[in-house]
């Protein structure tokens, strides 16, 4: 079936998800730490997640166990997205979600030096995918971007089905109708953010180990950077890291610089998008030169992550000196 059929049935989807979310309260009510000012539609994700299991079965049930970890996932994550629930409650599911991804891709459980590392990586990656997830747009058009990109190298290398990739890249699109606006008519919620992060991180151990190609990680080095060095500054500063915040740059840059939403998710897809054309270039190179071209891109993503923090902070000083 022709995947352009799939575009005004995930319009329609969206549309009836938006009016049961309407009926049944599922809004995003904003309070000081947010960063819209208007009620707006919770779990529009869930396009995300409708169409990677349209895929499973039109696929003939492909990937059962990457279904089965993502399905669970969502389920948790949509819960989340009605009624908050505690991290003691969400990790235990990620844990599986990810483990389940694991065994789809064919690595030995059995060795524990191995699959406890990419567990934690994994899990930590999903929560770092929602973090990231706080303003509109940001999370479909680097999304997009990803996937373009993994679309492309999956042309070249045949590893999983095209079809996966098309379908969540349509749902995406879609969803960037109600999204990629000054005031969005809906969110992600954790069930998009989280079912996203699910997926890439599937296809990504999928592809690392097929091709051996480390210089892949580079994909979602934008993402990383701020989230890590965040998540190290905060907990340097004592904060309590579960609490909601505005220290990500991307926050910093909507609520001191006052750059509106799309524009700071632009400057994010962009300077991923140059590291994605990089990647594509060197993806098939030596694994030292990828090595090589790895740690520079990483030590100019961090140098470029303190940069802005400097002058976003002496720019709150000024802010609070003259207020």
């Amino acid at each position: 079936m022709n995947s352009y059929f799939y575009i005004p049935v995930f319009f329609i989807i969206a549309t009836i998800y938006i009016k049961i979310a309407e009926n049944f309260n599922i809004v995003d009510k904003p309070n000081h730490r947010s960063s819209h000012s208007t009620p707006t539609i919770r779990g529009g994700g869930i396009l995300f997640y409708i169409s990677i299991l349209t895929f499973f079965f039109i696929s003939q049930f492909q990937y059962p166990y990457f279904i089965l970890g993502i399905s669970l996932i969502a389920f948790v994550s949509f819960i989340d997205d009605i009624i908050t629930l505690s991290s003691n409650v969400r990790l235990p599911f990620q844990f599986l979600a990810i483990g389940l991804c694991l065994f789809q891709v064919g690595l030995p459980i059995n060795n524990l030096f191995v699959v406890i590392p990419l567990l934690i990586i994994g899990v930590g990656f999903i929560n770092i995918y929602n973090f990231m997830d706080g303003i509109n747009g940001i999370t479909g058009l680097y999304t997009i971007v990803n996937l373009v990109f993994i679309y492309l190298i999956n042309a070249n290398e045949r590893i999983i089905n095209e079809s996966l990739i098309v379908y969540v890249l349509i749902s995406v699109i879609v969803f960037g109708f109600y999204n990629f606006r000054k005031k969005a008519r809906m969110f992600s919620g954790d069930i998009g953010s989280i079912s996203l992060a699910v997926l890439l991180f599937f296809i990504g151990v999928s592809f690392i180990r097929e091709l051996e190609a480390p210089i892949l990680i580079l994909m979602m080095v934008v993402y990383g950077t701020d989230a890590l060095i965040t998540l190290a500054y905060r907990k340097f500063i004592g904060e309590k890291i579960t609490e909601a915040h505005r220290k990500h740059i991307y926050q910093k840059m909507v609520h001191v610089l006052k750059i509106p939403h799309l524009s700071v998710a632009f400057i994010y897809t962009f300077f991923q998008l140059v590291i994605n054309f990089v990647v594509y270039l060197y993806y098939k190179k030596p694994i030292d030169v990828q090595l090589y071209i790895t740690i520079l891109v990483i030590s100019i993503s961090v140098l470029l992550y303190y940069l802005a923090f400097k002058y976003i902070e002496k720019r709150e000083i000024e802010n609070d000196y003259l207020n």
